[in-house]
């Protein structure tokens, strides 16, 4: 369990007569980037609650560095930094003055503040009120104050969310840069699936509380059995010569044909097949399955 940020076994939760969180068992290595991915009401903004202490827990259920969370509140939770939602700003006071008003409550060193706009990139906006930031300013001022006591773990639920194209490349490039030069652990919500794709190292897929699917992701990736896309000038031609070579026609779109990848020498077969039957072959070449696809196919399933 040393290894692990996070483990939660068999965690239930409800609200009421509803089930929030079914029979969940998350595995958070240390070190990585773990994107929890599901739709909306699947049960994430309420499993991040749950691992802050801000909602109850089962005894033995959730773990965070090897220790039980229920019995190693204070310990658990120092270790801990979080944006949830939105970030608790004042608007009134400068990006500087947030996060010296946090080192005070904190007992840190206020020059911790300084340091904390450097790392998320707000160092020349410091003096600037808060309530006149962008929002991926505010996002970045919100890590900044999860950041500022020294947390080895930060849970961060969509810190991209309502952010402009600009803002999710910052805290995209924040994310990396906390785990490869701080060897932070992030354990991040989003929808935004092609944004996890590039900064995830690790996935779990959750839908009505219930975890799909948990790996790197790689493994996910490898969930998906690769193509052959193939672009040609006489679509219905190309499909006669497909079917009677007998390859597995996945989809037809256009002048677009997906079949079932065998290997590549199976791939320039049928590319000699087409061209000797005096089609033009446009391009031909493999296509694995986005995240986005693979969410949508795990996820239709439950």
């Amino acid at each position: 369990m040393s290894q692990l940020a996070i483990q939660t076994v068999g965690l239930n939760h409800h609200f009421g007569s509803q089930a929030v969180v079914r029979d969940l068992s998350l595995q958070v290595p240390k070190g990585s980037i773990y994107g929890f991915l599901g739709p909306n009401g699947a049960g994430k903004t309420t499993t991040i609650k749950i691992l802050l202490n801000l909602l109850q827990s089962p005894a033995d259920t959730v773990f965070v560095f090897g220790k039980e969370l229920n019995h190693n509140r204070i310990a658990c939770l120092a270790k801990m930094g979080s944006l949830v939602e939105q970030p608790a700003i004042y608007g009134h006071l400068t990006g500087l003055e947030n996060l010296r008003n946090r080192c005070i409550l904190l007992g840190i060193n206020k020059g911790k503040a300084d340091e904390m706009l450097t790392l998320v990139g707000l160092k020349e906006a410091a003096n600037k009120k808060a309530g006149k930031y962008s929002l991926g300013m505010k996002q970045r001022l919100g890590i900044a104050l999860a950041l500022i006591g020294d947390p080895e773990l930060l849970l961060l639920d969509e810190p991209t969310n309502g952010l402009d194209p600009n803002g999710i490349i910052e805290i995209r490039n924040l994310m990396i840069k906390l785990v490869t030069e701080y060897g932070k652990t992030i354990l991040v919500s989003s929808h935004l699936l092609a944004e996890i794709e590039r900064t995830a190292t690790h996935v779990g897929i959750i839908n009505k509380g219930q975890l799909l699917f948990q790996g790197t992701i790689n493994e996910l990736h490898d969930l998906s059995k690769p193509s052959i896309k193939i672009e040609v000038d006489n679509k219905d031609l190309a499909l006669d010569l497909l079917k009677a070579n007998g390859s597995e026609i996945f989809s037809e779109k256009g002048g677009v044909i997906n079949v079932a990848y065998k290997s590549k020498a199976d791939m320039g077969q049928l590319n000699t097949l087409l061209i000797q039957n005096g089609l033009t072959v446009y391009s031909i070449g493999t296509e694995k399955k986005d995240l986005e696809h693979l969410f949508l196919d795990i996820t239709s399933k439950n």
